[in-house]
């Protein structure tokens, strides 16, 4: 969740360097931010600290340096306070820590820091870790004492520690991530490579318990328990820096939308070779179960209908964060197809470290190269659509879905089919792009935003299309909305229907069509205001928005639909559908 950059090189605008790096990663959500340089004459730490967000802050205050580094801070331990901000100092003032995750065993090793005489002025675990470090650099090289403190700390962390009088960083990691971004006579270092990409496409993702010594000429990186040298090969990031700027759009949120017709059309164009080979694994294989959380758990439920509907072949659903629970039925010949946008999800990654202990056979469809989840999976797809920098995922959910589509095809070798049905879905997206169709749901948004509750409803696919457009409202507009079942409704939901409640209803031109017609009936019944998603109008719709039918591929525009409107609702209530409260873009901790 929380954000690390840090620079060492030839630049004196260190400081100045570090925040553009922590703006580039406000979307992972946090409370407060802080900025830590050393200047190299005196070998003296400055910090600042602010709680709220970065805006138009600046650190012309700091003086100059060429080795900073900062933290955009989610409170976990202790309130939102500049002195619970990040960096933290030790005693001395000549070490400095930034700090991602949970240090469980902290309170122990915190009152015996303070029984040798520690001040620690903070309430979070994060300055015990530097504390830590401090008592054990008493006896041992400072590298040493990093590698000690972190053997120390329970739980999953990450740590990058500076001393003034070493001209150095050393980061090491479990369970956070952490990337090193290579550069011209400079080095740098982030959680998250999006935050590179203005400096340096040359990269290398710190493995699980890997420690890193990072000059600005060299980089050396070590087993944490062992203190054995890893020989490491860098990567080439395959993004662009355009690709992680908002150009003429007003927010990140409203481009990414805007991106997924020609997103969509490049799976289809190119993505059959992966959805093949994944086929073949999942037809070698015995048992598949479809793995992710939030956004990328309803992508995950509507394969599981993709692939019974297309391939009628069964495969088990399961929401990333109790999949670890229930992995007493996985073999070595289980399939585990585990879904994310960013690869770091905590959830995600646990359950599949368990599925692997079982011997299960690991695909990943996610975003991100070289990620934690990439790395760890046995075969690996990338789902293709650029940087996400919203925190509501848009354009990763409709690539995951687009893949899932031409996988189900290819497991009845008729990828050519699926390929057809997604240059329809982003034939139909683009359509509901264009202004007439966007001043429909502009004006829609007028009308319910004073609701304070909505419900969504659909059958088949239309079920997760329904979760998920419920989730987008609930994310960035904070108004209380339910995807539901259709044919659930006079099983308790109906109750909560009555004149004038918004209720969005899809209707696609599948088997579904009657069913959800009828549950949309029962809703109007009560007085509920029927939203109409279709491919044609009915008389009981009180508001209706065209969407073209693309086959199984319809969920696609559906999803595009419901996008808008939650962005729209955003803007109307002045919310920041970027960057809605509460939330992070990776959930890095449990």
């Amino acid at each position: 969740m929380c954000g690390i950059f840090g620079y060492i090189g030839n630049k004196e605008n260190a400081a100045e360097i570090v925040l553009e790096g922590l703006k580039r990663l406000e979307y992972r959500g946090y409370d407060s931010w802080g900025v830590a340089e050393v200047t190299e004459k005196n070998h003296l730490i400055s910090v600042k600290k602010r709680v709220g967000k970065i805006g138009e802050a600046n650190i012309d205050d700091l003086p100059a340096s060429s080795f900073a580094f900062g933290h955009t801070r989610w409170a976990t331990h202790g309130g939102v306070t500049e002195v619970n901000a990040h960096p933290h100092l030790d005693c001395s003032g000549k070490i400095t820590l930034i700090h991602n995750g949970i240090f469980e065993n902290y309170e122990e090793i915190k009152k015996e820091l303070i029984r040798k005489g520690h001040k620690i002025l903070s309430e979070t675990d994060s300055e015990v870790a530097v504390h830590l470090i401090e008592e054990l650099n008493k006896k041992h090289l400072f590298n040493e004492a990093v590698r000690l403190a972190f053997n120390k700390m329970e739980g999953l962390n990450a740590l990058v520690v500076i001393n003034s009088e070493e001209n150095s960083f050393v980061a090491v990691r479990s369970g956070s991530p952490l990337c090193i971004g290579f550069g011209k006579d400079a080095n740098y270092l982030a959680s998250d490579p999006i935050a590179l990409l203005i400096h340096t496409k040359e990269v290398y993702f710190l493995e699980e318990g890997e420690m890193a010594v990072i000059e600005k000429r060299k980089v050396q990186i070590f087993d944490s328990k062992t203190k054995k040298i890893v020989n490491f090969k860098t990567q080439k990031l395959n993004w662009t820096f355009e690709q992680g700027e908002k150009g003429k759009f007003p927010h990140f949120m409203l481009k990414e939308i805007y991106e997924q017709p020609d997103i969509i059309l490049e799976i289809a164009s190119n993505g059959f070779i992966q959805a093949e080979k994944a086929a073949q694994i999942i037809k070698d294989g015995y048992g598949t179960y479809l793995v992710g959380c939030g956004t990328a758990s309803y992508a995950c439920l509507a394969g599981s209908y993709l692939f019974s509907k297309i391939a009628k072949k069964h495969v088990n659903f399961a929401v990333g964060s109790e999949f670890g629970y229930s992995l007493d039925f996985l073999t070595k010949d289980s399939v585990v197809l585990a879904l994310s946008q960013s690869g770091e999800t905590m959830d995600i990654l646990e359950s599949v470290k368990k599925a692997k202990e079982k011997k299960a056979k690991i695909l990943s469809l996610v975003n991100v190269l070289g990620s934690s989840l990439y790395r760890m999976s046995d075969f690996k797809m990338i789902i293709g659509a650029g940087p996400e920098r919203s925190v509501a995922s848009t354009k990763a959910f409709t690539g995951m879905v687009s893949h899932l589509i031409l996988i189900a095809y290819s497991l009845i070798d008729e990828s050519e089919k699926g390929r057809q049905i997604l240059i329809k879905a982003a034939k139909n997206s683009k359509q509901i792009l264009v202004s007439k169709e966007v001043e429909m749901i502009k004006e829609l948004a007028k009308k319910i935003k004073s609701k304070k509750h909505l419900y969504v409803i659909g059958r088949g696919l239309s079920y997760p299309t329904s979760l998920e457009t419920a989730l987008k409202i609930k994310e960035i507009s904070y108004i209380h909305a339910e995807g539901l079942a259709a044919g659930e409704l006079k099983h308790g939901p109906l109750a909560l229907i009555e004149k004038g409640t918004p209720c969005i209803c899809f209707l696609p031109n599948d088997e579904t069509y009657g069913a959800n017609l009828a549950g949309a009936m029962e809703m109007k019944a009560r007085g509920g205001f029927i939203i109409g998603v279709s491919f044609k109008p009915h008389e009981i719709f009180d508001y209706y928005i065209p969407v073209g039918d693309a086959g199984e591929a319809t969920i696609i525009p559906n999803i595009v639909v419901s996008q808008l409107l939650a962005y729209y609702l955003a803007i109307e209530l002045k919310r920041d559908p970027d960057k809605p409260r509460n939330l992070a873009k990776s959930v890095t901790v449990k």
